[in-house]
């Protein structure tokens, strides 16, 4: 038992917003392109699926994560309690965990077509370097926005084989959805992380963080309206943009005070709505138009 708790808190199993937040744009793809004239046995069937591989992918993605940040995870107060950094487990079973969940994630994967198959194995590399880059540069969180919705491309390929411009468009404004979320989580660890020399948004936009993230949510609201002309969805489509335009602007950067760790986590936490509340947005669209 104390094994399987551990694996838990090891995969934050536990935290749903994590594998939520790679399952919402695999959501929006594949509702973007399903007809819904046809039978919904197979939109509920590939909606099973991703979730079930947002779950293995994000479990698997948490612990190479904690693998390559050992040492600095063990430097930050919220993190060296983890399992890796506490010693609890060894890097040798969490690199057997990773291959066990990456197996199972292929089992789920090998029931989309072919397309979708090798877009979902070039984009790899891509995942498993992500925790990487927080050496380098200061824009992790972009490559994370280009990693953590690389699924709504998958979503859309799975029902019809080619990249088409509309999830092109949704998949550039998700990728500044997540760059601003990423940023706000950032600064919970903001003072730790200037210590131990790990680059953010978070630290390079503290001084202006609000008017970094009214740029990147205005691309994403930008992004959806021009979704909207090119799918050619009725005015209750665009109506209801006003939800996540309120959510994202009046909700999330006005409340938002960077100097509260617990108010930035709860901000972050409120993106799984926004997820929700976009796949709302996308069903008005195809159904009512």
């Amino acid at each position: 038992m104390n094994q399987i708790n551990l694996f838990i808190e090891l995969t934050r199993l536990k935290k749903p917003i994590g594998y939520m937040l790679l399952f919402w744009p695999c959501l929006w793809g594949i509702t973007l392109v399903y007809n819904f004239d046809s039978e919904l046995n197979t939109y509920f069937k590939y909606l099973f699926l991703f979730f079930i591989g947002s779950v293995l992918m994000r479990s698997a993605g948490c612990i190479v994560n904690d693998i390559f940040d050992k040492k600095f995870d063990q430097k930050v107060k919220r993190t060296k309690n983890r399992p890796i950094a506490s010693g609890k487990i060894s890097k040798k079973l969490a690199l057997f965990y990773v291959l066990v969940l990456c197996f199972f994630a292929l089992l789920v994967l090998i029931n989309f077509n072919l397309f979708t198959i090798i877009l979902a194995i070039a984009s790899m590399p891509l995942a498993f370097s992500y925790p990487l880059m927080k050496r380098f540069t200061y824009w992790p969180q972009l490559f994370l926005g280009i990693t953590f919705n690389y699924g709504l491309i998958l979503g859309w390929s799975s029902i019809n084989s080619e990249i088409g411009l509309a999830p092109s468009i949704l998949y550039f404004g998700a990728i500044f959805w997540t760059l601003g979320y990423d940023t706000i989580y950032g600064y919970q660890d903001i003072k730790d992380d200037e210590i131990i020399g790990i680059k953010s948004t978070s630290i390079k936009f503290k001084n202006n963080p609000k008017i970094f993230l009214i740029i990147c949510y205005s691309i994403v609201i930008l992004s959806l309206i021009f979704l909207g002309c090119i799918m050619k969805f009725n005015y209750l489509y665009f109506i209801s943009l006003l939800i996540p335009f309120i959510h994202l602007f009046l909700y999330q950067i006005k409340t938002l005070d960077t100097k509260i760790p617990e108010n930035c986590l709860k901000v972050f936490k409120g993106n799984n709505y926004f997820g929700f509340i976009i796949y709302l947005n996308i069903l008005i669209g195809k159904i009512l138009n």
